[in-house]
């Protein structure tokens, strides 16, 4: 089983940074009460980057959200680069208040990874998709496949994934995260069927987005 932490260990650089300023500010600095500022932002970044437990649905033939957050749109697209074939887009949106861990909806082997440079505006517009860096996941299991990405936002400066091509993953495992405010898109064959609607508030690794209506 791999090790989980409750803060993931990609914010150890910025928290042992603030709490060094913090220290120093206290012992160095006239007015310590400034000391006040680094210890703030120490408790937002470890806010920010929690991991919480989650349990994971044990149920077969179903797909789980792979982040926290608001369902920002569902959309039927014409081709995906990895299903080749028309799909159903599920955007969702974080805010700097969600946990970003990003999240395997299903169990399988990861078949693709693409990283795309792209822009930085913010994850809530709606051609944020289009432009905005990205990086592309692409899970297969008995020839369903199943596409998740991970796109920056206007605050969210580096996307973070910790999977390559071949690796195994399990429904509900953390796979990488996004740093400071952003949007995660699963795209999804059409006969999946979608449990979710626009405006929901679903939880990563724990709400199930869709249901497979039809065995390959």
């Amino acid at each position: 089983m791999k090790p989980t932490f409750i803060i993931a260990r990609d914010a150890t650089p910025y928290l042992a940074l603030l709490i060094i300023i913090t220290v120093t500010v206290y012992f160095f600095v006239p007015w310590t009460w400034l000391a006040l500022i680094p210890l703030i932002l120490f408790i937002f970044v470890a806010f920010f980057f929690r991991n919480p437990a989650r349990t994971i649905p044990p149920e077969e033939g179903i797909l789980v959200s792979p982040a926290d957050g608001t369902i920002m749109d569902i959309s039927e697209i014409f081709e995906d680069m990895f299903l080749k074939e028309k799909a159903i887009k599920v955007s969702i949106f974080l805010s700097v208040f969600n946990v970003h861990l990003n999240r395997c909806p299903m169990t399988g082997t990861v078949r693709y990874r693409n990283y795309r440079p792209g822009k930085m505006i913010p994850a809530f517009k709606s051609h944020a998709s289009d432009i905005n860096e990205k990086n592309f996941v692409g899970i297969e299991n008995n020839g369903l496949r199943v596409m998740v990405t991970q796109i920056t936002g206007f605050i969210a400066r580096r996307i973070v994934c910790w999977v390559n091509t071949g690796a195994p993953v399990s429904r509900g495992e953390i796979f990488g995260l996004i740093k400071f405010g952003s949007c995660t898109e699963i795209i999804v064959p059409v006969h999946c069927q979608i449990l979710v609607k626009k405006g929901d508030k679903v939880i990563g690794g724990e709400t199930v987005i869709g249901r497979i209506k039809n065995e390959y």
